[in-house]
Formats: structure tokens, sequence, C-alpha cells
């Protein structure tokens, strides 16, 4: 993947789920494959963990903000990142459209925004689907060059 990616950067590939997700307590207990639910770990110098965060399942994901505030505290010196040439990365066949995911992000909290009205039960993790969805409509309209 990092290959096809070109990925300047590292990344773990767990599939015996022995290496990272057992260890770091990540596996998704409602799933009977044990997927590892998205999170982020910064990691000191030291090898010490010094900030992790775990969403509850694959649909909710962890703010990079806490994140960056940890590696901020470590107080590092600032690097620059080695250039690399990303070439011209194609969407596969199954991938949504650039164009359509605006709409499709809009409709995902638009429908949340409902269930949030009918059940006050999920409101607060509404609200938190609903600031996600909005903030993936400005990351969309970034990349197309809208904001």
């Amino acid at each position: 993947m990092i290959e096809k990616l070109q990925l300047p950067f590292p990344a773990l590939s767990d599939p015996d789920r022995t290496g990272a997700i057992e260890s770091y307590g990540v596996a998704d207990p409602k799933d009977p494959r044990l997927i590892a639910r998205p999170s982020i770990f910064v990691v000191s110098p030291g090898a010490e963990v010094v900030f992790s965060e775990t969403s509850r399942d694959y649909a909710d994901r962890a703010s990079e903000v806490s994140a960056v505030e940890a590696l901020t505290a470590l107080g590092l010196a600032s690097t620059t990142a080695e250039e690399f040439d990303p070439g011209t990365p194609e969407p596969g066949p199954k991938a949504m459209p650039l164009r359509a995911m605006e709409p499709y992000f809009r409709g995902a909290k638009f429908a949340v925004n409902a269930m949030k009205i009918r059940h006050s039960s999920v409101a607060e993790d509404a609200s938190e689907f609903i600031t996600q969805m909005d903030r993936y409509i400005d990351l969309v309209q970034h990349l197309r060059g809208k904001s």
C-alpha cells in the first residue's frame, strides 16, 4: 500500500492482530473480525506513548487536534519533509468521485440531524457526527478549490 500510494511515511500492517491491534487494545469487540478501530497514537522519541485516542467503532474518527497539541507539547524541533513525487494518483473503480463527496456528506449530516431531533438519547453522538461531516465538507471544498 505504501508503494502503491507512494506514501512518504511508514505504515503499520497487522494482519494477524498481534503486533499492535491486540497489544494496544484497539480491536473492535463488536466486530467478529476484530478489526482495529480508528486510533491515533503520539509516541515520544523515548518510545513513551504520550497521547492516544481510539474511536468507538469504524464510523467514529478521532480529531487530529488533540494529537497535534500533544506533539507540540513535546517541544521537538521542527523538521522539513523530504520532497517526493506523488505521481498522478487515479481513483479505483469503486472510489466515490470528489464531486459526489460534498452532497454525500451533507446527506449524512441531515439524516443524523433528523435522528438527533427524534431521539434525544443520541444527541451528543449526533452533534459530534455533524461536526465531523462539516469538517469533511470543508475539506472537500478545499480540495475542489471552493474555499
